[in-house]
């Protein structure tokens, strides 16, 4: 991807995830998890190039609109930390926090971002966050709560790598006669 225009990518970050909040309708205090390949959004495949402004332009973004609306942002590190989540501390009390620090070839651009854009920022093994964005194949689904419900975005491309989107809902339980409170939906 040549002449990359950054302010174009966290334009497009923050489309996407405005798109899925509105979609999702989540509320202060949840929790948005985002895997984000800066490699596939420069065009490259995934894990080969990772770039840094790429990274802080879509943090940035997604950061925007996650603090306008109060909810908390999750940022997914790549396989080489274990898909590990990056989180702030308080959106996450009494969690079992693991020792480490993403940096750009060793959990990613995004999360390595994310980890110097937090105040309290704190390493998971995993989490379950209420909706997902993953831009460029980063298989998010792990960090999901059970059952995810995927979201069709208008927005879904970030530079050159594809988004997919997911909402989470509560299990349905009951038979025939169970009666459902279609707010949850």
């Amino acid at each position: 991807m040549e002449n990359v225009e950054f302010d174009a990518l966290r334009a497009q970050a923050a489309a996407a995830a405005e798109e899925l909040l509105d979609a999702a309708r989540l509320s202060a205090g949840q929790i948005l998890v985002v895997g984000c390949s800066t490699s596939e959004i420069m065009g490259m495949k995934i894990g080969t190039g990772s770039n840094e402004e790429a990274a802080q332009a879509v943090l940035g973004g997604i950061l925007d609109v996650c603090s306008a609306r109060g909810v908390r942002l999750a940022a997914q590190c790549c396989e080489h930390l274990n898909r590990a989540i990056i989180v702030e501390r308080d959106a996450v009390p009494n969690a079992c926090v693991c020792n480490a620090v993403p940096k750009t070839h060793a959990g990613g651009s995004f999360a390595a971002a994310a980890y110097a854009a937090f105040a309290d920022p704190v390493a998971l093994e995993g989490i379950q966050a209420d909706a997902g964005l993953d831009i460029g194949c980063t298989l998010i689904g792990m960090h999901l709560k059970p059952v995810a419900v995927p979201v069709r975005l208008k927005n879904c491309e970030v530079g050159c790598a594809h988004v997919t989107a997911a909402r989470t809902r509560p299990k349905y339980i009951g038979g025939a006669r169970a009666v459902y409170d279609e707010r949850l939906f």
